[in-house]
Formats: structure tokens, sequence, C-alpha cells
């Protein structure tokens, strides 16, 4: 397998497409990111936020979402505007905006034999808000953007300033017999069949989160599935390797900010987190680095920007004041 470190770094200059409008409204576009090997991610700004007074925003924050996800959150990109940041978010190969051209290449959706490619996604993002004049980049990952950040700033030192983790997938959440047993029929199955159906993520946090089930968000749950989604083996492979390296340590040179919520359970999915176990983020966020900061969120869901109030507004508060803080 190979790792972040290995991973091709793509040509800066190719940006893909121009900007257009994007699904989100006039205050935001869009562009696709040409990645090695014809693939594609996109890349959604912010526009209001870019250069409010005609000048780059000195920093800018680039939203990495989780597995089975993709940017859909408005507000977050006007929090942080209101605080003179300017905001991009990035869909990674296969997830929302870059879907329909990852099937049509033959892969799978949401889904790659190994997540060290994405740090070529991350590499294509990061050179295009360098050339609109940014001078600090702030990576804010969630779940398994959580986990593919950390990594990718490890192997790829000097690209990004700083760190804000939002309930990161550190640990597969399991107690350690299965976590063993999981990790040796994925090392098994893998070779010979990357592409066999290890188990189905469940649906039901992402139900609670939809309008249409009680929650507060209008998402596609086309590309936020409502139905229970294949984990492959080759992919889950990948993620237990990348999760065993970075809980090896990282020794990561930029500042991070861990946000967890304060507790998991199974069944409360918009006040605690009933993905992933926080007590494995806590133990592990020490790891990443000598300037680590670990901050609780009371009454928060998985991911934390969608909480209901006011959690929500804590998680959005803390995260731009740490970055104002320490960028």
């Amino acid at each position: 397998m190979t790792t972040a470190d290995d991973a091709v770094r793509p040509d800066p200059g190719a940006h893909g497409e121009a900007w257009q409008p994007d699904l989100l409204g006039r205050a935001f576009e869009a562009r696709e990111l040409v990645l090695p090997e014809g693939a594609r991610a996109t890349l959604v700004r912010h526009t209001p936020s870019v250069a409010p007074d005609g000048r780059p925003a000195r920093v800018a924050v680039l939203a990495v979402h989780g597995f089975a996800d993709y940017f859909f959150h408005p507000h977050v990109a006007e929090a942080f505007a209101a605080a003179g940041h300017a905001f991009y978010a990035v869909d990674l190969r296969g997830h929302g905006r870059s879907w329909d051209s990852h099937v049509a290449a033959g892969g799978d959706p949401n889904l790659v034999p190994d997540v060290a490619v994405y740090a070529q996604d991350l590499d294509a993002g990061a050179a295009t808000i360098r050339v609109a004049g940014h001078e600090r980049l702030v990576v804010l990952g969630h779940s398994t953007g959580g986990l593919i950040a950390p990594l990718w700033a490890s192997a790829r030192p000097g690209r990004a300033d700083a760190l804000v983790l939002n309930s990161p997938w550190f640990q597969h959440n399991a107690g350690l017999p299965l976590r063993w047993s999981a990790v040796a029929l994925a090392e098994a199955v893998a070779p010979v069949a990357p592409r066999a159906v290890l188990s189905q993520l469940d649906d039901a946090y992402a139900r609670a989160l939809h309008v249409d089930h009680g929650g507060e968000w209008p998402f596609d749950p086309a590309w936020k599935p409502h139905a229970p989604f294949p984990v492959r083996a080759a992919w889950f492979r990948s993620i237990r390797r990348a999760q065993r390296r970075l809980a090896r340590g990282l020794d990561l040179d930029v500042p991070v900010l861990v946000l967890t919520s304060d507790r998991s359970t199974s069944t409360e999915h918009l006040t605690s987190d009933t993905v992933l176990d926080v007590a494995h983020m806590r133990a592990i966020a020490p790891r990443l680095g000598d300037d680590v900061n670990l901050m609780t969120i009371a009454g928060g869901t998985h991911d934390l920007s969608l909480s209901p109030p006011p959690a929500r507004e804590e998680f959005l508060r803390a995260a731009v004041e740490w970055v104002d803080a320490s960028v």
C-alpha cells in the first residue's frame, strides 16, 4: 500500500475548469481540480470571503468532509467569513460534487482502494488557495477528513499552517477484539477481493440530521446516504493502516485543535457522537505533535457543526477564536 508520504504530487498549475456557480447559491462557486491519472476533485469557495476589500484574505480555511459526505455547510463558511477569513471546501474524489466523474471512470462512490491518494486532492486544493494569494492555510477536517488532514500535513511540511479537527476518525469504533478481527479480515480479503463488502455504514445518524426526518439539514441523501452504504475491503484496510500510522505519532510542527462531543452513545444522534468513540479521539490527539489543544463541546453531534444550538454555536465560536489566536 502507498502512504501519504508516497502519494504523487500534482502539478500546482493543474486547477481544472474556471469557477462556476455552485449548488449552494450565489455566495458560492466551484471548480474542478484535475488530479493525476485523470481523477477529479471539486473545490468550493465562499466568494464574499475570498477578497472582501479587493485583496486576498490573509487566512484561508479549507474544509475536508468525512466518509460518504460532502460540503453543504454555508453557516460554517459564514462564521469564518465574519472573522475575516476566506473559506474553501473540497469534495474529495468520488464524493458529492466529484461523484459523477469518479463513477464514470469506474470507481465506487465514496470509496478508493487506498485513502493515501487523497493527499493529491488536498495538494491541488491547497495549491489553488495559495495561488489566490492567501498567506496562511488552516485545514478543517471532519471525521475521515480529520484522519486524512494530519497525515497529509505530516507528509507535506509547510503546506498547512494549522489544523482544526472536528470529531476526527482516529480509531475504529469497536472493542479491541473486534478491531483485531476486522483488521485480520481486511488484510486477508483485500489482496484477492478489494471490492468485497465487509460491512455497511449505518444510516441512522444521517437520517436523524436530515430535514425530512425531523433534523435541520436539507442535504442530498444520495450524496450523504440515507441507506446502508457498503464498506469494501481495500478501503477499510487502508483506513486501518492510516489510523495505525497516526497512532504511532506524527510530530506535527503546526498547531492543532481537536474538538469532540462530550460523550458517545448508540442512539442519541443529535446530542452525542453515535458514529465514533470520543475517548479514542482524546487518547490519540496528544500524539499528533507538541502543540495540540483538545476542546469538548457539550451536547455535540458527530459533525459538531451540525449540532443543535447551543452546541453548534459553541463549536463555531471555539474554532474561529482558536484560528484567530493561532494563525
